[in-house]
Formats: structure tokens, C-alpha cells, sequence
């Protein structure tokens, strides 16, 4: 009898479900020095210990999509080992700051399920919660992947969920003691304030980043990341190795440090989708729409709603006459992020 793993298929899932995702993962200030080493990471409470204090937290936490990757990692050997395409995320929310020494943990519930129309795969809905070693949940979200099945036999009844379009403000969890009444702009950045956005707003964050094969293959490793289609170039028909959807994610957020350095802590992920595959050589430039604003209980804090657009191509682009993504399109991320008033 075989002691490999070969990965759950599609057949393998029912609602109802709860997974319990192995290997723990201490983080430490090396996960911090890789990730700015893969991105260009520079916002300052991510950065700075003395900068952190300053707004009132105990030391500089992790970034926060360090948390993301770490807990979306624990969850790939048991859901997403076979996938096709991670296609989507929902109800994000980020319930308290991770700090170097903290020790992540993951358990996902399957919430919904559906064949498609193909036969060959069907789509499957997990609800993530992320945990430290106090048992204090620090990341919750909703996503669905698009798994192969193992053989031909007959669909399961489709389930599907009914999520949130958006994060309400008010479920908009800050952290204890975080305080931008005595912001330092000039070390931050960027002078920009909650203020001096609107909605409807496009920010072009101009630079670009050239994706090389080696780095997003460390990234992935870094995390846990055990998705074949990330690595082995014979899962695809084209012979190539799908860039990692959070690796987009995290050079887009990077990126948008130019114009929106003081968007400092993202607190909700509304939604999102990886719109078209990315490969290397392709470059990632990146571009935002202010779609909100909020107040939020904390001195000086306030809440803005981002829609986040990662692309091969011009920004402020994002869909074709058709309705469909423009095919230079990577990604669509919609996010709560806190910024001073």
C-alpha cells in the first residue's frame, strides 16, 4: 500500500467537511527579509520596530500578506495539490497582527462544491481561518478552486454559497492600541492622507517588475506552496509553470507603495479574482481605483476601500468591450486597507 500523497480530486470533497492542514510554520524576522528581498516592499510600519511603536503596536508585525501566503500555503497539499486555477477569495478578514515568533497554524470547511459542465473538473469552496499558537484566530477568508477529478463518474449535487459582496466597515476588526495620531509622513513617505482621496480615483503606481522564473518558484517554496502546476511544466499542456497567484498579489501590493504609501495595514479582502495566467518574462505593472471610505474606532485611523489591478499592460484598463477581462489582465483584488486621516 502506497504512503505517498497523491492530493485530493474533485470526487474527494463534500460540503461539510473540516481539514485540518499539517505542518505548523514558525515565522521569524527571515520570512520579513525574504519577502522585501522578492518585493518591493517598503511600507514603514512593515519596516520599522520604532515606527511600529510610534503608532502604538508592540513592535513591527509582519507584513500582512506574510500571514496570507503562510496560512493559504498550510491549505495546498489538501486542497488546491491538483488544481487547475485558483480562481477567486471572498470575506477576508485579518483579526489581529502577526508578530516574528508567532507559530501559524490552518483548518479549512468545505462550503461548496460544483462539477463543470466538462466533466473533467469542478470547482470547490473553502472557508480558511488562520491560527498562532494561543489558539487566536489572525486570518479568515473564502476561496474556490477549480480541481481536476480523478475519474468519470457521476457529479455530486452542486452547493453553492452565498458570500458577501464586500467586508461591512463596521466588521472592520483594527488592531489594539494602533494609533495614527502622531503619524510621521515624512519617514512614511508620502504625504497623502484619507483625505486627499476620492472615490473613483485611478492611481498609477508606474513601475513594472519583470517576473523571473527563479523567484517566484523561491516565493512559492518559501510558503509551503505545494501546487505541481507551479513547478512541474508537465502538468500544462503548454509546457510552462504558472506563476503563483500570490506572488502577483504581493508584487501588485508592492508596487503600490508609489501613490498609496500610507495605505499601511489591509484589513479585508473583499474579493478577487487571478483574471488571466502569468508566466515568467511577463511584466507586472500595477494600478488602484479608490472605491471607498470609511471611519473606523481607533485616533487618526481611517479605512480605504482599494481595488488593486495587476496587468501586463496600460493602466486604468481593465475590461474589454466584450465584458470580459482584457487579456493583459492578471489580477483583480479588492481590499480594505488602513491609512491616517
Amino acid at each position: 500500500m502506497s504512503k505517498t500523497n497523491a492530493g485530493r480530486f474533485f470526487e474527494d470533497y463534500a460540503v461539510g467537511d473540516v481539514i485540518t492542514h499539517a505542518v505548523p510554520r514558525t515565522i521569524s524576522g527571515g520570512e520579513r527579509a525574504m519577502y522585501h528581498a522578492l518585493y518591493p516592499a517598503r511600507a514603514a510600519l512593515y519596516s520599522s520596530d520604532e515606527f511600529a511603536r510610534a503608532c502604538g503596536l508592540p513592535a513591527s508585525p509582519v507584513d500582512d500578506l506574510i500571514t496570507f501566503h503562510t496560512v493559504f500555503g498550510k491549505t495546498v497539499p489538501d486542497v488546491s495539490l491538483n488544481a487547475v486555477a485558483n480562481l477567486g477569495y471572498a470575506e477576508g478578514r485579518w483579526l489581529r497582527p502577526v508578530y516574528p515568533g508567532d507559530t501559524l497554524t490552518s483548518v479549512s470547511e468545505v462550503i461548496g462544491i460544483k462539477q463543470n459542465s466538462n466533466g473533467k473538473s469542478g470547482v470547490v469552496w473553502v472557508r480558511t481561518t488562520g491560527r498562532n499558537q494561543r489558539g487566536e484566530d489572525v486570518l479568515e477568508y473564502v476561496r474556490w478552486v477549480m480541481v481536476r477529478k480523478r475519474g468519470d463518474g457521476p457529479a455530486p449535487d452542486a452547493v453553492l454559497p452565498q458570500l458577501a459582496g464586500s467586508v461591512c466597515p463596521a466588521d472592520l476588526l483594527v488592531p489594539d492600541w494602533l494609533s495614527f495620531a502622531d503619524y510621521d509622513f515624512a519617514l512614511a513617505g508620502e504625504p497623502h492622507r484619507l483625505g486627499d482621496y476620492q472615490v473613483g480615483e485611478i492611481i498609477d503606481h508606474v513601475e513594472g517588475v519583470t517576473v523571473e522564473e527563479a523567484e517566484h518558484m523561491l516565493a512559492t517554496r518559501l510558503w509551503q506552496n505545494t501546487a505541481k502546476v507551479h513547478f512541474d511544466a508537465t502538468n500544462r499542456p503548454d509546457g510552462k509553470r504558472l506563476i503563483y497567484g500570490g506572488h502577483v498579489i504581493s508584487l501588485a501590493r508592492a508596487l503600490s507603495f508609489n501613490g498609496l504609501a500610507n495605505a499601511q495595514m489591509i484589513v479585508a479582502l473583499n474579493g478577487g479574482a487571478h483574471a488571466n495566467p502569468c508566466f515568467a518574462g511577463d511584466t507586472v505593472r500595477a494600478w488602484s481605483e479608490v472605491l471607498d471610505v470609511a471611519e473606523v474606532d481607533a485616533p487618526g485611523v481611517g479605512a480605504i476601500r482599494l481595488r488593486l489591478v495587476a496587468s501586463k499592460g496600460e493602466g486604468g484598463v481593465l475590461r474589454g468591450d466584450d465584458g470580459k477581462y482584457h487579456p493583459d489582465v492578471l489580477l483583480d483584488l479588492d481590499y480594505w486597507a488602513l491609512m491616517p486621516v
